[in-house]
């Protein structure tokens, strides 16, 4: 499996029969996973001594995963800073942006969410945003309900649509490749523990079986 360009806390990002785990990663059931947030990157094997000798060194056969924090605003071009202009600026979402975003609050006609990310850059602090009802799925809109499609803690891959009033920007998950890319349990025996898409509405808990809806992006 290719791993992300960029990755959230917690999120899968190689086996560890590919990958050794490098900075900003850790280890669990055989996989690595993101301790941070930010760009992805591997570095080629590194030479290591053998316990045998002190002169003889055997390179390690696997390349080396590791996760940068995001650099500080001040160092990225300024085409993609905010307007405040400053080293405190931060990189704004606009319209097209795609987004990666954390649920923290659903309604009957919308979702809200924090944009961790706009485009492969880090936001240095999040921003509000809502999906509404509408912006959910592409058709059959009027079916849609919103405590089917997202529960709060998911990580969602959106499109900015607008910018909105009071509630923030106004996202979009109406596309096949848009939608829940990290989801977590939260009923079952199983509750907390990170579930896997098994179609385009539904996650499933692999240990217990355990299915709850939502609406899956698409993977790449």
């Amino acid at each position: 499996m290719a791993f992300p360009s960029i990755a959230l806390p917690g999120q899968l990002l190689a086996p560890a029969t590919k990958y050794l785990p490098g900075p900003g990663t850790h280890i669990h059931n055989s996989s690595i996973y993101a301790s941070i947030a930010g760009p992805v990157s591997s570095a080629p094997a590194q030479t290591a001594k053998t316990p045998s000798t002190s002169k003889s060194s055997t390179p390690n056969s696997l390349p080396l995963l590791s996760i940068q924090r995001a650099p500080p605003a001040s160092s990225l071009d300024p085409g993609i800073l905010g307007s405040g202009g400053g080293g405190g600026s931060s990189i704004l979402p606009s319209v097209d942006s795609v987004i990666l975003g954390r649920i923290t609050r659903l309604g009957a006609r919308f979702a809200s969410l924090e944009i961790l990310t706009v485009g492969d850059v880090v936001c240095r602090e999040a921003f509000a945003g809502q999906i509404r009802r509408e912006d959910v799925r592409a058709t059959e809109k009027d079916k849609v309900k919103i405590e089917e499609s997202f529960r709060v803690g998911d990580v969602v891959r959106g499109v900015v649509i607008s910018l909105g009033d009071v509630g923030g920007y106004y996202v979009t998950t109406a596309r096949n490749e848009l939608g829940v890319v990290m989801a977590w349990a939260s009923g079952g025996p199983g509750v907390g523990r990170q579930m896997v898409p098994v179609s385009w509405k539904e996650f499933r808990e692999v240990g217990t079986g355990w299915v709850e809806g939502r609406k899956v992006a698409k993977p790449f």
